[in-house]
């Protein structure tokens, strides 16, 4: 692909992939009903997460630059069958995260309008949940990938714009937020307790979940060991205190218990008496949830490119248009999905199973990166190899303990003085008793093992707290993967890398021929 993007260019991709949906909707309805006032600490520790899981992955895009993104890291560490099983997880998170924001695109589109909710979308007698037709979701995702396919450099230039308009709004509604701020609102302000606030951090994590686009697109950028670590840390710093400042604005406007779960800051400047605030906030929202849909089609896009050039999925879906530079194939493919999906589906439905899913996959890359660091194959001892097996084992065995232990009994403490220790102690020996086998040659994580094992336990105890029915949601899903990769996936790799075997040999033999003469 054209290598055209440098820092600047990713800085307003990381704006424009992460800041939409998640703040301007999720914000309002996981304060109303998880953690009232104290969203703001949801916010603040579903952040701490994300930037861990940034540093992980910017290392990886550095060392790896490749469209391929989480999929290619994995698949370099792991092997082929947890980079399927986490490529379908990516591509499931792709398709439900589009979905989510085009259905909130919707919401806020009628906001605009000043119409009642949900009037523009179709009301049928199908399972709740799934009874809301939503046409014009359709019709914006649609729009959003012709964008994309027309050219990546010209993408990027609309999302810059879009994400400039974008942040001018936000710093209008922290400055607005604050300035018609009432105090009495933060009270009480756990009125759902400590579970409330991290079953909310799990939930919004969706809001953070954008950034890995800026890594796909390293394959593009013209020097990815000095642009996506500025664009990756930088853009993710900025938006973390963006995020806590925007939600603490919204707690201080209005009680939690008014805060609307659809269009809440829009509403919120409505009830102090700004109501010409609210379309204000409506076109900020829908320019920031339009430049989401813009980078999530450019990286889903090239995810797929990816995933097809290993022959997981028909390698149809690789080719890359020869006058646009573009994934056209690739692109259509999660559009359709994307669409359909948006078609029937509630964001309430959307937003939980896509936390499961971008939790797993910051959890496997965290664990990427300690083999990355710990093992090379040829070089590492056997013994050495077992060890780091069996420390790896500990940290996230521990880290599921501390998850379980917290769903299942939050004010309880004896089943912590276990796992927490035995999570440290995990984490101990693996830095004392093994040795680094790979140093990063630009940009590395720091305290190392430390930091990549902490990354583990915080989004395995976030995944612990989100509702039952995402698990089950999630589980029915992993083995929809595991047929496909058992019946299809798994042979057409192996097809392709017997392939790439024979084809050293052929060249060689051919040279021989040319050597020898006839």
């Amino acid at each position: 692909m054209k290598r055209c993007l440098n820092w600047w260019d990713l800085i307003w991709f990381g704006f424009g992939a992460v800041i939409g949906a998640g703040i301007f909707v999720l914000t309002g309805q996981e304060a109303h009903d998880h953690a009232g006032a104290a969203i703001v600490l949801s916010y603040v520790a579903s952040g701490f997460s994300a930037m861990l899981s940034v540093f992980c992955y910017t290392e990886f895009a550095v060392e790896v630059p490749s469209a391929g993104g989480s999929f290619a890291y994995l698949r370099v560490e792991l092997g082929d069958f947890v980079a399927f099983i986490t490529a379908g997880n990516i591509l499931l998170e792709s398709v439900i995260g589009s979905a989510a924001v085009a259905r909130s695109w919707t919401s806020y589109f009628t906001n605009l309008l000043n119409r009642p909710k949900n009037s523009l979308r179709i009301k049928t007698n199908l399972k709740e949940g799934y009874n809301l037709l939503d046409p014009i979701a359709s019709g914006v995702l649609v729009i959003a990938s012709v964008i994309t396919i027309i050219s990546t450099r010209k993408t990027s230039f609309l999302n810059w714009i879009a994400s400039a308009i974008n942040t001018a709004v936000i710093i209008f509604v922290i400055i607005a937020g604050f300035l018609h701020a009432d105090t009495s609102n933060l009270s009480p302000f756990l009125p759902y307790g400590a579970k409330g606030v991290f079953q909310a951090a799990a939930i919004i994590y969706f809001a953070y979940g954008g950034f890995d686009s800026i890594a796909t697109m390293a394959e593009e950028t013209k020097k990815p060991s000095r642009d996506i670590p500025i664009g990756l840390v930088g853009s993710m710093s900025m938006i973390t205190v963006i995020y806590c400042l925007m939600a603490l604005s919204l707690s201080m406007m209005q009680k939690y218990t008014e805060i609307d779960t659809g269009a809440a800051f829009s509403i919120a400047f409505q009830s102090v008496g700004m109501k010409w605030a609210k379309y204000v906030v409506a076109f900020g929202a829908l320019k920031g949830m339009t430049t989401v849909l813009l980078v999530a089609r450019l990286s889903q896009a090239r995810y797929i490119t990816h995933i097809a050039r290993c022959h997981m999925i028909p390698p149809w879906f690789a080719l890359v248009h020869p006058k646009t530079g573009t994934p056209i194939n690739a692109t259509l493919l999660i559009t359709v999905a994307s669409a359909i999906i948006a078609f029937f589906t509630g964001l309430d439905v959307l937003s939980s199973l896509i936390s499961v899913s971008t939790l797993f996959v910051f959890m496997m890359i965290s664990a990427a990166l300690l083999v990355r660091r710990y093992y090379v194959r040829g070089v590492t001892p056997r013994e050495n190899l077992v060890k780091l097996v069996m420390f790896l084992v500990v940290i996230i065995g521990s880290s599921i303990g501390i998850s379980a232990f917290w769903g299942l009994n939050p004010n309880g403490w004896l089943g912590y003085t276990v796992a927490v220790p035995v999570w440290f102690l995990g984490t101990l020996g693996m830095s004392l008793f093994l040795n680094q086998q790979r140093v990063p040659r630009v940009w590395g994580v720091p305290f190392v093992p430390w930091l990549p094992s902490l990354s583990i336990a915080t989004n395995v105890f976030l995944m612990g707290s989100l509702e039952y029915d995402a698990f089950i949601r999630f589980g029915v899903c992993t083995v929809v993967m595991l047929i496909y990769y058992f019946l299809f996936g798994l042979h057409a790799t192996y097809d392709m890398a017997h392939q790439q075997q024979k084809l050293p040999s052929k060249v060689e033999h051919t040279e021989t021929i040319k050597n020898e003469g006839p």
